[in-house]
């Protein structure tokens, strides 16, 4: 949801002279928001995926680049990405608007969880679906197995605009990086944009399943000790194993192959 209206001719600015990381980071998040146009993980024009730039950028400021409201995902480029402040201003001259709706939620996990990188949030039908159930996500399948302990729940407080629903919601997530926003949707956070996206994969794919499976009746719950084994064994979300970059690369060569205007 939103309350301001996109400007009639919004253009994006990009210094000329910008900074080889944030050159980086803009075509890395700009890639992941075509990722998540092919996957159909789109609500209309709403929606965020934001990413904090390094220090080098920024030297030591929060900044970070998020959508420019108004466009489909399926629209991002690296260059009319938005720079803005914990505050939601924007920071590199780019006439289109940023949803206090969508940056809100974000700017209160950047800012308050240092390992925050990247925060990615969906409206999915199977993860609003979960995120309106009773009891949430289940231990019943393959991939919430892969999940044990990571999963935090918060409770709906409306529409995500106002400042002061930041404290509660960290107290909600505390140290877990998988979030179910209740009666509203998914929410991941994570060290880089490839393990973020691998644990809201992870958290997708469980609550699809699910859905599918209380559609045909009981499901079989998986043991406390097989589930504890599964995240254990399980090393998609690893740094020292790739935390899902492989997985991410792969979907970003099939995007190219599709349409790779993403770069411009």
């Amino acid at each position: 949801m939103n309350t301001l209206a996109s400007p009639s001719a919004p253009s994006a600015l990009v210094h000329p002279a910008i900074h080889p990381d944030e050159r980086a980071a803009r075509l890395q998040l700009a890639a992941c928001y075509r990722v998540f146009a092919m996957l159909g993980w789109t609500e209309m024009i709403y929606n965020h995926i934001t990413v904090r730039l390094p220090d080098s950028v920024t030297g030591g400021e929060k900044q970070f680049l998020i959508n420019p409201f108004g466009l489909h995902y399926s629209e991002v480029t690296a260059s009319n990405l938005v720079k803005i402040d914990l505050h939601g201003n924007v920071l590199d001259g780019s006439t289109y608007p940023v949803n206090p709706a969508g940056f809100t939620v974000h700017a209160a996990i950047h800012d308050g969880l240092p390992d925050a990188h990247c925060v990615m949030h969906t409206h999915t039908t199977a993860g609003v679906a979960v995120a309106c159930l009773q009891g949430g996500l289940q231990q019943t399948n393959f991939y919430s197995a892969q999940l044990h302990d990571m999963v935090a729940y918060h409770d709906f407080e409306g529409i995500t605009i106002h400042a002061d629903e930041g404290p509660r919601l960290l107290r909600s997530i505390g140290s877990k990086p998988a979030v179910i926003l209740r009666n509203h949707g998914l929410l991941a956070w994570g060290q880089t944009l490839p393990q973020t996206f691998a644990i809201l994969w992870t958290l997708q794919r469980a609550c699809e399943i699910q859905m599918a499976t209380f559609s045909m009746g009981a499901a079989i719950p998986v043991p406390e000790d097989i589930a504890r084994k599964c995240t254990r064994d399980a090393l998609q979300f690893n740094p020292n194993h790739g935390a899902g970059q492989d997985v991410f690369d792969a979907l970003v060569r099939q995007v190219d192959r599709i349409d790779d205007s993403y770069k411009n």
